[in-house]
């Protein structure tokens, strides 16, 4: 992956560790965007009419790279706006089984809209914590991040099919903004029914795009019963009534999803196998070369599998230090969270090394 390293500047000057915060512009993308924009320029609303092919031939790649029909493909300008959108439409007496330090747009959504809400602990034991709350509390729905932002901690995605299985009527949405792009995934034969995600981080598609994924049958259990009788009327095109109508409002950016399908193409063409691979490299020489220096909680220290997000051990003082190194990192909870993406190498981790 090293000759990659020559599409992105800002890894000739830093030991960029911060891809949970942001994923990075790059030179092709860059090329892309500003022939982009000048076809914009010269031809003005003539360009627009040609807007609906490219957002069909977006949600097509986003499918095809996630294993979702085209057709149960929506795009949104972000994870929250979409999630909040989902929400909307939940009748306000479902009991919510949320993870107890997750993502603040999951966690704090659910609650600001006041529904019933069920914790299940982030520790070692998150996925036997998770069946304790279930059979606990009798959630109607499981909102969570398939990676903790704060933590880097992972929910066995074998273990959310068995969930699916065992409990076939809970409505199981996941965030997979800190998880798309790190590795092979197929959507429709996984345990989740509503998958979501911003594209600026992992899939390298800068800000103002994201995607819901959808599985068969989930739109009616997501949509309010005044939703249904205002599109049944007369006054109404029945067409609200599909996916992209229900939670694509507004007009949506050719700039953004074109830079988002880009990405994905980008990433392709690199091969999700090669990428996923190499983050595993990473991941096992940094989680072997810190729990050495005892700079991680016991917890990712007992789980088997990991993210490429940690979090160590360290203060304002530390971060400042590596800052001043141009090692870019990010205070994240009690500590310092870096974050590797294939662009990554083995120098990047001993260059961090040498500060700690």
């Amino acid at each position: 992956m090293k000759n990659l390293k020559k599409e992105f500047p800002v890894l000739s000057q830093n030991t960029y560790l911060n891809t949970a915060s942001s994923g990075l512009l790059y030179d092709s993308l860059l090329d892309y965007r500003q022939e982009h924009d000048l076809d914009f320029l010269i031809g003005g609303s003539m360009f627009r009419e040609h807007q609906e092919k490219l957002l069909n031939s977006v949600r097509t790649s986003i499918g095809s790279f996630l294993g979702c029909k085209s057709e149960n493909t929506v795009l949104t300008p972000n994870f929250s706006l979409g999630f909040n959108t989902i929400l909307n439409g939940l009748e306000k007496n479902k009991k919510v089984l949320l993870l107890d330090e997750d993502y603040p747009s999951i966690n704090f959504s659910v609650i600001n809209k006041g529904f019933n809400v069920c914790y299940a602990k982030v520790n070692t034991s998150l996925e036997e914590n998770i069946e304790k709350a279930i059979a606990k509390y009798n959630p109607t729905v499981f909102a969570f991040s398939l990676v903790q932002y704060i933590s880097g901690i992972t929910i066995n995605l074998e273990f959310l099919k068995k969930l699916k299985l065992k409990n076939p009527d809970l409505l199981i949405i996941a965030d997979g903004t800190q998880f798309c792009g790190t590795r092979a995934f197929d959507f429709d034969t996984s345990g989740i029914d509503i998958l979501g995600c911003s594209g600026y981080k992992w899939l390298l598609g800068g800000y103002g795009n994201g995607f819901l994924l959808f599985k068969e049958g989930i739109l009616n259990k997501t949509t309010p019963d005044t939703y249904k009788k205002a599109s049944s009327t007369a006054n109404y095109d029945p067409s609200y009534t599909n996916l992209q109508a229900r939670y694509e409002c507004g007009h949506l950016d050719t700039y953004n999803f074109g830079s988002l399908q880009f990405s994905l193409e980008f990433l392709s063409k690199i091969g999700l196998p090669k990428i996923e691979e190499n983050i595993q490299e990473l991941k096992e020489y940094t989680k072997t070369k810190l729990a050495s220096l005892n700079l991680l909680e016991t917890d990712v220290i007992e789980r088997n599998d990991h993210s490429s997000i940690f979090n160590i051990k360290g203060d304002q003082k530390l971060y400042n230090t590596l800052r001043e190194r141009n090692i870019i990192t990010s205070l994240r909870g009690n500590g310092i969270r870096i974050s590797l993406h294939f662009y990554n190498t083995i120098e990047d981790i001993d260059t961090l090394l040498t500060y700690l």
